[in-house]
């Protein structure tokens, strides 16, 4: 099958301490997941691979970091596995992308009807997911407000902190790590400096950025800690 974003672009690097980190999960789910899902079922259904190794560590795309979210939480409230990757399948089959889950047009349209989670294809056509648990769906809204999409409606960058916050995700800077915004400037360079009791003030002037800036970068690193 031909996908207008072929998996083999990938932006960004990440590996899986950088997944766990940005998106607030344990280690461990997020290694097996990768490792059982994204290396071996979608890899085998695509004919293509959605990892690689970085210094003897799994890497993989900004798309599926933003896929593994939505994933997961299907995953936590007890959605079949083999229910999530059908409607995957059907998804990228539908909407022409290797990363459903990635794109502005599924998320937006995924709603809750009791433990039933539902992605609205079109008026007369919706994929149903039967789950053991009610899925809490601000979650996964808040995680999309946080997300800006490119005009193919796949995610393209990712707030951890929300749009109020300078720090941003942005595979076009530093391989998709943690930057300030409109830089390429990694929040814990700041927070290291603040720890070593430099003034924010300095901060600021030093690397040509707001207090606000030093501010988000400190309250982002803290929040990963």
């Amino acid at each position: 099958m031909e996908f207008e974003n072929n998996i083999e672009i990938g932006l960004g690097i990440f590996t899986v301490p950088d997944i766990a980190s940005i998106l607030n999960l344990k280690y461990s789910k997020v290694n097996s997941l990768l490792n059982e899902y994204w290396d071996k079922r979608f890899a085998s259904q695509y004919g293509e691979k959605y990892s690689w190794k970085v210094h003897n560590s799994k890497a993989v795309s900004f798309h599926t970091l933003v896929e593994f979210y939505i994933f997961f939480q299907l995953k936590e409230v007890g959605v079949p596995t083999q229910k999530i990757l059908d409607a995957h399948s059907q998804l990228s089959m539908l909407f022409e992308t290797a990363f459903p889950f990635a794109s502005s047009k599924i998320i937006e349209k995924m709603t809750c009807m009791g433990k039933r989670i539902v992605f609205e294809i079109n008026e007369n056509d919706l994929i149903n997911l039967d789950a053991t648990k009610q899925l809490n769906l601000k979650f996964i809204k808040q995680f999309a407000q946080n997300l800006d999409f490119d005009k193919n409606n796949l995610a393209n960058k990712f707030y951890p902190l929300g749009k109020s916050n300078s720090v941003v995700v942005d595979p076009e800077h530093q391989f998709g790590q943690p930057v300030i915004k409109n830089t390429n400037i990694y929040p814990q360079t700041i927070y290291n400096l603040h720890k070593s009791k430099e003034s924010k003030k300095f901060i600021a002037e030093s690397y040509e950025i707001s207090l606000k800036q030093v501010n988000d970068a400190i309250d982002y690193c803290k929040s990963v800690a």
